[in-house]
């Protein structure tokens, strides 16, 4: 469920007509909901009680700092994968005890950061890794501890680009030498091994992955604890879809709670899960303004919108559908159309071959889902300033990041 419903025919943010903010904050613009947000993250949070569990949100999905603070006032915790990732945590408030430090490549000084924070946890993914952050934590006087990421050699059925627990994935330690590499991360000073993790991609559309996944952990926990380890932590990462539209209807937290419920049922592990588009997609849209109508070759037609690939990536590089529609009530009919921005690339298309109502030059659109994914991977390409992010609450709402300006298109240059 979300609160992006239509009110006398007009499509609103909860009590807030997208029309209304269009007018004062122009377009293109992102708009969150806030009910939307603490909603989901309540639902998935209630789905996971048979475990003991600490939910890291995934801020690379959505990393704007008012809504890291709602998700911290809400008591989850964050994983991340940056140093800036890290910075942006804690200007939110995050409880460092509840902070994950991901990602195949660390630099030293991100390392260092993250172990003067006091992190709960640092995902190693390789034996090289493990001996840099070993030197470090012994540079500094910390000690680090330490999941050592594995590659289940699951496949998560989803779009090549984020699947990553494939064999040829660049993520995670492969299984043949998972016991090898653990025994060195529980020699090495400076580092504390605490357990294993997993992240097997991203948008996935069904149970089975996960429940293949949690499988193989739980059997990969007995292992270790065979050898001697002592195992307290499993970080299953995230990678739950959501419905955009195009497709078959992901599970549900409810289902995806379950099945990591029957699979690690008496193992006695702390279970790490990180959310992200779960929780953001569905609580926000990119709303946009078409900027004129064009006849193509043929039956073909475009409508040009002022947002652009640089606004939202997702369709250019993932080929994702996000579901189109005008703000105003629908006209009578229906066209089938191409959406594309303004931005010289053939690939600048939002939303093709479309059948929706009819579209006319200044109609106020929202391309639906866009909260994850959407804004943290806007770029200023074409010189083109990123948007603005609006942050609805009923029927008040703010600003959380301002449109840039042509002078932030070039600050920090010298000519």
């Amino acid at each position: 469920m979300n609160h992006f419903q239509r009110r006398k025919g007009q499509l609103c943010c909860e009590e807030v007509p997208l029309s209304e903010l269009a007018e004062e904050v122009g377009t293109p613009a992102y708009v969150y909901s806030t009910a939307t947000l603490l909603r989901h993250a309540r639902v998935f949070r209630a789905a996971l009680r048979g475990l003991d569990v600490l939910a890291c949100f995934a801020v690379k999905s959505a990393p704007n700092l008012a809504l890291l603070v709602l998700l911290a006032r809400d008591g989850f915790g964050f994983d991340i994968v940056s140093g800036g990732e890290l910075f942006r945590a804690l200007q939110a408030r995050g409880d460092p005890a509840k902070i994950v430090f991901s990602g195949v490549g660390k630099r030293e000084d991100e390392m260092e950061a993250a172990l003067e924070a006091g992190i709960f946890q640092f995902n190693c993914e390789s034996e090289e890794e493990l001996e840099q952050l070993s030197r470090v934590a012994a540079r500094r006087n910390r000690v680090a501890p330490v999941a050592l990421r594995v590659n289940p050699e699951v496949d998560a059925r989803t779009h090549p680009h984020i699947a990553t627990a494939l064999a040829s994935s660049k993520f995670g330690v492969p299984a043949a030498r998972v016991r090898r590499t653990y025994r060195l991360a529980a020699s090495l000073p400076g580092i504390r091994a605490v357990g294993v993790a997993c992240h097997i991609g991203s948008q996935i559309g069904s149970v089975k992955p996960f429940s293949e996944a949690a499988a193989k952990m739980r059997a990969l926990v007995l292992e270790l604890r065979s050898d001697g380890h002592d195992i307290r932590r499993l970080d299953m990462g995230g990678g739950l879809g959501v419905p955009y539209g195009d497709g078959p209807k992901p599970p549900s937290p409810r289902e995806y709670g379950e099945a990591l419920v029957r699979a690690l049922r008496g193992v006695d592990v702390k279970v790490l899960v990180e959310p992200g588009r779960v929780l953001v997609a569905n609580a926000g849209v990119l709303l946009t303004r078409v900027l004129l109508r064009k006849q193509g070759h043929g039956s073909r037609r475009f409508v040009v919108v002022d947002a652009g690939m640089n606004d939202l990536l997702r369709p250019a590089l993932y080929q994702a559908h996000h579901a189109l529609e005008p703000v105003a009530r629908p006209r009578r009919g229906a066209e089938v159309v191409d959406v594309v921005g303004p931005v010289c690339e053939s690939a600048d298309v939002l939303a093709p071959r479309r059948r929706l109502p009819p579209l006319q030059t200044g109609d106020l659109v929202v391309l639906r889902t866009a909260g994850a994914y959407g804004m943290a991977m806007a770029s200023q390409y074409n010189a083109r300033p990123r948007p603005p992010e609006v942050l609805v609450d009923g029927r008040s709402w703010r600003v959380i990041r301002a449109r840039e300006s042509y002078k932030d298109l070039i600050r920090g240059e010298s000519p």
